[in-house]
């Protein structure tokens, strides 16, 4: 049985998964900018626009919730990406106070560059894991971020 000493503290592995988020925003960035992906796509921006793609095309609503944002966001994200020309609005015929959203023709080849940066910066990151360490992190990952039922 592992002693106090050697458990470390949860504040630690919070303070460290942190940290090390950031590094790996940092670099995922960094590499979007060696593939020349403008610097309006950040990582957020890509995963938007990346939503809205596996939906074809969505309300602004059904996005926030989706991406559990708030809808002031989302409608940020979509004034920024539709002054880019990579989002565009349709008015929703069934209900005159909703926009549905859907990607432009310029959007698919640029998220499919910026995907191919996640990829490659998953690799550099991964690298020195094996495929077994792979799979425990996922699986302790997921651990964290399933929704637990709690006792009161």
């Amino acid at each position: 049985m592992p002693t106090s000493e050697s458990v470390p503290a949860a504040g630690l592995l919070l303070e460290t998964l942190l940290r090390t988020t950031h590094q790996l925003h940092l670099q995922f960035e960094s590499h979007l900018t060696d593939l020349d992906i403008p610097d309006y796509l950040s990582g957020p921006r890509l995963r938007f626009l990346v939503s809205v793609s596996e939906a074809g095309q969505l309300r602004m609503s059904e996005i926030a919730a989706k991406l559990g944002i708030k809808p002031r966001t989302v409608t940020q994200f979509v004034d920024a990406l539709e002054q880019e020309k990579l989002i565009v609005r349709i008015p929703d015929p069934d209900d005159r106070r909703a926009t549905f959203i859907k990607l432009s023709e310029t959007a698919p080849p640029l998220i499919q560059k910026a995907r191919l940066a996640m990829s490659e910066s998953a690799d550099i990151v991964l690298a020195s894991l094996s495929p077994e360490d792979r799979g425990q992190l996922l699986r302790l990952l997921h651990q964290i971020t399933e929704p637990k039922e709690r006792i009161l």
